[in-house]
């Protein structure tokens, strides 16, 4: 795992498979702010509930210049699923490969229950317009954190 990315950090570039067949790279959102927000696995109880939160400030996020893309390990047909089940309005991408997972720092050990295994590191980076990085959020709890990054995407 690199070291950590942080404030002022070029952000890595990325090409990744998305949902509804698309796909979504760093050079897709030139010229805005971006989020984006890894999460562990599609549809678990976290991950919705952060993913809705997302998804719901929407159009606040667009009002400020900024997009939003969430990642996850998950196959893309997860990703479709997770996003028509619960009516997503934000992008979401699949990494599979863990190679934007890794440049990004959020994949990992880690350990629930007394088990170690590799996962993602709930983690969220705002990127300013010129693809550096402007805020980094880790191993973050879920409630209120979209209002947090919203907040700070309107006062790039």
């Amino acid at each position: 795992m690199p070291a950590n990315l942080a404030p002022g950090d070029k952000a890595p570039a990325f090409r990744l498979p998305g949902d509804g067949g698309r796909t979504a790279s760093l050079a897709d959102f030139k010229g805005q702010n971006l989020v984006l927000y890894f999460y562990p696995r599609a549809d678990t109880p976290g991950c919705t509930v952060e993913s809705k939160a997302f998804s719901a400030l929407a159009g606040a996020f667009a009002k400020a210049g900024t997009a939003v893309l969430g990642v996850s390990a998950d196959p893309v047909k997860a990703q479709d699923a997770f996003k028509a089940k619960h009516r997503l309005a934000i992008p979401l991408a699949s990494d599979e490969t863990h190679e934007m997972l890794e440049a990004y720092g959020v994949w990992g050990e880690k350990s629930m229950y007394g088990k170690t295994f590799m996962g993602i590191t709930r983690t969220t980076f705002l990127l300013g317009k010129d693809g550096r990085i402007a805020h980094v959020w880790r191993k973050v709890k879920v409630d209120g954190h979209a209002d947090e990054v919203l907040a700070a995407a309107r006062s790039l």
